[in-house]
């Protein structure tokens, strides 16, 4: 029985997410450094297996908070196509995936794609794909690589991506927080105060601490930053992430944060799968605008199909899952 405990999935349906205890999610207490017995179901990977393309899968090995790669799909051995996309949007590439798929059936089982932080993703490429995880080092090389729009064009300034840049959709803020709110947290001045513990964004390698840095500052001005990113940090109430924001719903669910702010499709996920989350919306005045944009890197591997997916994120098919998360169409030159 043991056995089968260790070896079984984390990946969970609608209604083990929803069986997540809504007390644990309102846990108050000071001590935030381990989860208070959370559920399985708070660990990623959400999808239960949707973010594998890879055929056959083989024996199945994910065991919580110890041998689990949520950020990681696929098989890079057979991959045709290797994709780099920064994690705003891991939970739409399986949608996005299967219907390149549909486009292009000589492509089926073979992507593999990162959905690391985008800084992150630029160590790896400047190692020539090399990634080690724990004890496991392997190669995958990247065709394509997808961030933040200033970040890819930075990418071929620099000589590591090569133009154009393509520009394809476009995201906004949400303060994310547990189900039923426990702390009141209203608004982003809200997030001041001592009182409410939170999980951020970590601006040393996510690019999207600088536009929630933007909308603090458009809500409270710079005090209001440094409370959020400098003072709260220091005294332990504010939380940087060390993967990226998907760590956010976790640190909620297993009663270690109260409150934070992420992209508005990333609240839309969690709360569509069933997890105890939900999020208070950010005045347009106050809010910020994220730019999602690829280019191919240079000496790509597979630099037709690299152009193949730059092409598809601009379609209808991939518009319409984009639609679906809360992200909007980028509508000015491509």
């Amino acid at each position: 029985m043991a056995f089968r405990r260790i070896i079984l999935s984390l990946a969970a349906t609608g209604a083990a997410l929803c069986a997540l205890s809504p007390a644990m999610a309102q846990d108050t207490s000071n001590d935030w450094t381990l989860p208070r017995d959370a559920h399985e179901a708070a660990y990623p990977p959400w999808q239960n297996g949707r973010n594998n393309d890879a055929q056959p899968r083989g024996f199945t090995f994910t065991v919580p908070e110890v041998d689990n790669l949520p950020d990681l799909h696929g098989s890079p051995q057979t991959a045709k196509l290797v994709i780099y996309v920064g994690g705003n949007y891991y939970f739409a590439m399986a949608q996005l995936v299967e219907r390149f798929e549909k486009l292009h059936p000589e492509y089926k089982s073979r992507l593999y794609w990162e959905t690391l932080p985008p800084g992150l993703l630029m160590h790896q490429i400047r190692a020539g794909g090399r990634i080690t995880v724990g004890n496991m080092t392997w190669w995958a090389p990247a065709d394509v690589y997808l961030a933040g729009a200033k970040r890819v064009q930075a990418a071929v300034d620099e000589g590591i991506a090569t133009g154009p840049v393509v520009r394809y959709a476009t995201n906004t803020l949400t303060i994310m927080v547990p189900k039923g709110n426990p702390a009141h947290a209203r608004s982003l001045n809200d997030l001041g105060a001592a009182k409410i513990r939170l999980v951020m964004p970590n601006p040393e390698f996510e690019g999207v601490a600088r536009q929630i840095e933007k909308a603090l500052s458009n809500a409270g001005g710079d005090a209001l930053v440094q409370k959020v990113y400098k003072t709260k940090v220091a005294d332990g109430t504010t939380r940087l992430t060390q993967i990226h924001h998907r760590q956010s719903p976790l640190f909620m669910m297993t009663g270690r944060a109260q409150a934070g702010v992420t992209w508005k499709s990333e609240a839309i996920f969690q709360e569509e799968i069933g997890n105890p989350i939900e999020d208070v919306d950010i005045p347009a005045s106050q809010n910020a605008t994220g730019i999602y944009a690829g280019a191919i890197v240079t000496n790509a591997p597979h630099p037709e199909a690299a152009q193949m997916w730059l092409d598809f994120l601009r379609s209808e098919p991939a518009q319409e899952v984009f639609h679906h998360f809360g992200f909007k169409s980028w509508t000015g030159e491509p």
